[in-house]
C-alpha cells in the first residue's frame, strides 16, 4: 500500500486506530471495499485532511460524511439527473461512481467502481462543485491523496494554496446533543474557529459571511 504508506509519512494518524465491522459496511453497500480505504479508515478514522478533504467513512459523525448514509445515493441520483437532462456532462455511468468522499468548496470525490467485483482496482474521479470539470486519477484513493498533499498530483478544482501549509488531519469527534441554555447576551466567538470544526464535520461552510445558524448551534453543542 505505497499510497497509504506515503500519507502516514505525510499526516500521522491520531491514536488509537479505530476497530470497525466490516461485514456488515459491505452488506448495506451491497458491495465489498478497496482494502486501502479499509486501512486507511481504521488508521485515521473519520476527519478531515488539510482542513479540506474530508473522507467518507462508517463511523461519521454527520450524515454528510457517513460512507453508509443517505449522501452517496443522493449523488449518484443527481448525477443521473445530469445525464437525463443534459445539464452537465458526466464522463463516467453515474452507476459506476460511488462518492467516497468531499472538499470543503463542495467538490465530490467518486471512486469508479469498474470492475465492480475488484475493488482494489477502482480509480478515482473528482467533480467540481456545482459545474461541469471532472478530474480522473488512475489509481487507488491512498494514492490519490497521497500525491496530491505531495503536490505530484494538481487536481484543477482544488485551490491553489492547499499546500501553503503542511499536510495534516484532523480527527473528528462525535456531536453530543443536549439541551444548552444561552446568555442573553452570548460573548463573541471566533467564526474561523466554527468555519474549521465545521469543514472537520462536514458541514459545507461558506468562506465568508454569516455562518449559518445549524452549524453555530452544532458548534456550541460540541463544545459546551
Amino acid at each position: 500500500m505505497t499510497g497509504l504508506t506515503t500519507l502516514i509519512r505525510l499526516c500521522p494518524p491520531p491514536r488509537p486506530a479505530l476497530r470497525i465491522a466490516w461485514q456488515p459496511v459491505e452488506s448495506a453497500l451491497g458491495m465489498a471495499l478497496p482494502a486501502d480505504y479499509k486501512r486507511l479508515a481504521e488508521l485515521y478514522g473519520p476527519g478531515v485532511f488539510c482542513e479540506f478533504v474530508h473522507v467518507y467513512h462508517p463511523h461519521g459523525v454527520t450524515p454528510f460524511v457517513n460512507l453508509t448514509g443517505p449522501m452517496p445515493a443522493r449523488i449518484r441520483a443527481d448525477l443521473r439527473n445530469d445525464v437525463a437532462e443534459g445539464v452537465f456532462p458526466v464522463p463516467h455511468d453515474p452507476d459506476r461512481l460511488f462518492a467516497v468522499g468531499g472538499t470543503g468548496n463542495g467538490e465530490r470525490i467518486f471512486w469508479i467502481t469498474d470492475p465492480v467485483d475488484e475493488p482494489d482496482r477502482w480509480h478515482i474521479a473528482v467533480n467540481e462543485a456545482r459545474g461541469p470539470r471532472w478530474f480522473t486519477f488512475g489509481g487507488s484513493l491512498t494514492e490519490f491523496l497521497g500525491s496530491v498533499f505531495t503536490g505530484r498530483t494538481s487536481v484543477p478544482q482544488f485551490p491553489r494554496g492547499l499546500l501553503d501549509e503542511a499536510p495534516g488531519f484532523t480527527r473528528s469527534r462525535p456531536v453530543l446533543w443536549k439541551p444548552v441554555l444561552f446568555a442573553e447576551s452570548p460573548a463573541p466567538v471566533d467564526t474561523a474557529s466554527i468555519r474549521a470544526w465545521g469543514r472537520a464535520n462536514g458541514y459545507d461552510v461558506p468562506a465568508r459571511g454569516r455562518v449559518p445558524g445549524e452549524i453555530r448551534r452544532a458548534w456550541e453543542q460540541a463544545v459546551s
